[in-house]
């Protein structure tokens, strides 16, 4: 725990045999609990997580990256986390950042940490492709610029979430594909949500998932929708299930929030 707040970490499975035992290692001192979501990996992830005594649940069909998701933070909010850390099992960010963030939400400073790739110049040099780096940068821009933030990107896998924010937002209406990570961070802006940065590592290798050109472009293209829903929202011009909900501070004083409290099912 972290000032009395207990700490789990998930992990978003799909084929992560050869480098989830390192990053189970790498987290074990770092939080309370890890739960492993498998969505049909046809390798071992399932046995070695058996093995590794974290707690495993495993989809019956592929639900794919942001369908994982939305069991991960069930399974957590289940299990009585206070702090919910998203952990990609590829090794591709760093476990060792989890405490850290973590730390930043548990006194209060944040109720949103991102491991950002982009601060501190390393991503091109951890081997990010060049295409990415620079659509990532582009996509950055617009949203910024559109949502009223001034965050160093909105695509990392590394994040940290407290409970409360988790039980106000409507994550059941987000994607079940690549997006639902970036309309997640839009209804946090939206929410008022103070979100914080840490510079974070990154590792590009054939273990390290990533996804092609063609997913990219339209991964790319939900991330445009995704910002044009936001502002929508905004102004009043119209409001997607993504979006409908009341846009106000999150109560923390009293460890409730306001909006739609109803637990993920």
């Amino acid at each position: 725990m972290i000032n009395g707040k207990k700490v789990v970490a998930v992990l978003p499975a799909y084929n992560a045999e050869k480098t989830l035992e390192q990053t189970v290692r790498e987290l074990s001192n770092a939080v309370d609990s890890c739960i492993l979501v498998d969505d049909r990996s046809s390798d071992a992830t399932v046995a070695l997580a058996g093995r590794l005594g974290i707690q495993v649940h495993v989809h019956e069909r592929n639900r794919g990256y942001g369908g994982n998701q939305k069991t991960c933070y069930a399974a957590a909010l289940a299990a009585g986390a206070d702090i919910v850390v998203m952990v990609h099992p590829d090794y591709q960010y760093s476990p060792r950042l989890v405490e850290p963030m973590a730390s930043m939400i548990a006194y209060g400073v944040y109720d949103v940490v991102l491991g950002s790739r982009i601060l501190g110049g390393g991503a091109l040099k951890g081997g990010m492709p060049r295409y990415k780096y620079f659509a990532n940068r582009m996509l950055t821009f617009i949203e910024n610029l559109a949502l009223g933030a001034k965050l160093s990107e909105y695509h990392t896998g590394l994040r940290a979430y407290s409970r409360e924010l988790l039980l106000s937002l409507p994550l059941e209406a987000n994607s079940e594909d690549f997006v639902f990570d970036n309309q997640f961070l839009a209804q946090c802006i939206y929410l008022g949500a103070r979100i914080g940065e840490v510079s974070c590592p990154t590792r590009y290798f054939p273990e390290a998932s990533s996804i092609n050109f063609r997913r990219s472009a339209i991964y790319g293209l939900g991330v445009l929708m995704t910002t044009i829903d936001c502002v929508a929202a905004r102004i009043g011009l119209y409001r997607k299930p993504t979006f409908d909900f009341p846009p106000v501070q999150l109560q923390r004083e009293n460890r409730t929030a306001t909006g739609p409290l109803k637990e993920l099912q």
